[in-house]
């Protein structure tokens, strides 16, 4: 079997990332790239990825930089593939690391490689005929408690009015990130506090959202205010890159501090380990390196003792991949479930993802056991 095409289909939804006038969601991401990489067998290979599409699609569709062989250092990701056995899903990451490393390593060029070796191990569960969570090497389990993954509202008020919105859906966890947090300190603590009373003791995550500038001295205030509401985790309270800061806050507190959404590499994830500290890895498949360094990063936190709770915000595509993910670790928490309802969230797949008692069910179809929404991808693709 070889690959014959590698496509990078672009989506683009009606509406703005962040929430319109009077919404109490977001509706979801407004641009989405769609991996497809298809074989001579007829066996076609699905993910999505929340990046700069277009860039992204470039870094499918550059040409061959040189025709010598041993020269691949800039070439497009898809003259690195066609033609080759798309089951030597190791060989192939290192193909497409090194081939793109003069503008890649980290980024859209590392989103894309993500989002391909997805795609690929889709194609090896369905050449096989087994699910993807096998193939890594196991299944310990058949569901995973799903978080409910939403937005800090205003007012507390309207904490207790979400928290119990989604208790409603069957939650029984809930993470509220950034949003409106992170605009007055004390009106912070509000926010969380309404969060706990509401939820009661279901569990309570919290996004501080790293894109607010704080040094760790005022993150190990954010914590040491919040602590006596004992969220499962705080994320991402500092620049994902400040891992010495990471260090300061994880020795700070008895909580758990969550990092790793926008991290790259297992050798990225080696230094939130052992420089930055942090409890809890939050590798994006789509961004991370795909499911082959999804693996990698598994075992070195299992060697670590540290838990692994992937991001998977983008859509339901992203969500299964994760889930095989979780399947396969010997010990998982929590599956993220994106509350968005805007279509490239809810619609990408032909069976949404269903809560059931709190827990999202492992596929156990081959691949990634779900199959993509053609309809809606010929409704929102835009290149």
């Amino acid at each position: 079997m070889k690959i014959v095409d590698v496509e990078l289909m672009v989506l683009k939804s009606e509406g703005l990332y962040n929430k319109p006038d009077g919404a109490e969601e977001p509706l979801g991401p407004t641009f989405m790239g769609l991996v497809k990489v298809t074989t001579d067998a007829g066996i076609v290979g699905y993910s999505d990825m929340e990046t700069a599409a277009p860039v992204a699609k470039a870094c499918v569709d550059t040409p061959k930089w040189s025709k010598d062989e041993g020269m691949e250092f800039m070439d497009g990701l898809k003259s690195l593939l066609v033609g080759q056995n798309p089951l030597e899903v190791e060989r192939l990451w290192y193909r497409m690391y090194r081939g793109s490393i003069y503008y890649g390593r980290r980024g859209a060029a590392i989103q894309t490689i993500s989002a391909i070796d997805i795609a690929l191990w889709d194609i090896c569960g369905k050449a096989y005929g087994q699910p993807v969570h096998v193939l890594l090497g196991g299944k310990w389990r058949n569901k995973v408690k799903a978080y409910g993954s939403t937005l800090f509202r205003p007012t507390p008020d309207a904490m207790r009015e979400a928290a119990k919105v989604y208790l409603d859906q069957g939650f029984e966890a809930v993470k509220f990130g950034w949003g409106d947090f992170g605009k007055d300190r004390r009106m912070d603590v509000r926010l969380v506090e309404a969060g706990r009373e509401a939820l009661g003791d279901k569990d309570l995550m919290v996004d501080t959202g790293w894109f607010v500038e704080r040094t760790p001295k005022e993150a190990m205030q954010i914590v040491k205010a919040i602590e006596q509401f004992e969220p499962y985790f705080v994320e991402e309270l500092l620049h994902p890159e400040d891992y010495d800061g990471y260090r300061q806050v994880a020795q700070s507190t008895h909580l758990r501090i969550a990092c790793g959404e926008q991290e790259a590499t297992d050798w990225g994830f080696q230094m939130l380990i052992e420089r930055g500290g942090v409890d809890v890895l939050q590798p994006d498949l789509s961004r991370c390196g795909g499911l082959t360094v999804g693996r990698k990063i598994v075992h070195m936190a299992e060697r670590a003792n540290r838990l692994v709770i992937p991001h998977s915000w983008s859509s339901d595509l992203l969500t299964a991949a994760s889930l095989h993910l979780l399947a396969f670790q010997r010990r998982a928490e929590f599956v993220e479930f994106n509350t968005s309802q805007g279509p490239l969230s809810r619609l990408l797949i032909r069976e949404p993802l269903a809560l059931k008692d709190g827990f999202l069910e492992v596929p156990d179809g081959p691949g990634l056991g779900v199959e993509v929404n053609h309809a809606v991808i010929d409704q929102y693709r835009v290149a």
